[in-house]
């Protein structure tokens, strides 16, 4: 059963992909003319974020893996540039070779728009595993149900099931 669901970026915009008509493959790939987000970890936990967010949810695959090399300013097989793909939207990221004095922030969030209380709820225990809960999920009034997360590598989630009037 294929699951369908949306993923989007919340800034002062949302960018939502949906999994109706999929891009042209060359866009897919080159993702030129796209806007994806970027993770970038600092404690060399890319590959290991990639893996664990493309078996969190169904019809997700990491796309491609590009690695330092000997001598890169990272150390040798860290992530230069990875690609995944959840549910139709691509998101990238590296392994910083600096620690820098920023991290992930809660104002900056991927968006996932639920189709069932059960997919909802399976997310947030999935995604929560080593992480926690700033809003846990609920009826908060604007949704079905929703819920606010940091995960264990320290990006945030939220999870929606919307009114069936379309609302949140």
């Amino acid at each position: 059963m294929k699951m369908c669901g949306w993923l989007a970026i919340g800034v002062a915009w949302s960018l939502a992909v949906g999994c109706s008509t999929p891009p042209a493959p060359s866009a897919v790939v080159s993702g030129e003319g796209r806007v994806s987000p970027f993770l970038m970890f600092q404690d060399g936990n890319a590959e290991a974020a990639m893996d664990f967010y493309v078996s969190v949810f169904p019809d997700s695959r990491v796309v491609s893996v590009e690695r330092h090399g000997a001598g890169a300013p990272a150390a040798e097989g860290q992530i230069e540039m990875g690609t995944f793909e959840i549910m139709g939207q691509q998101v990238r990221c590296s392994d910083s070779p600096p620690v820098h004095d920023f991290d992930f922030t809660p104002s900056m969030s991927l968006y996932v728009v639920c189709t069932s209380e059960a997919e909802l709820d399976g997310y947030a225990a999935r995604l929560s595993e080593g992480g926690g809960f700033m809003m846990p999920p609920g009826d908060y009034g604007f949704s079905q149900r929703f819920a606010f997360l940091k995960d264990r590598y320290g990006v945030s989630w939220q999870l929606n099931l919307p009114n069936e009037r379309g609302g949140g």
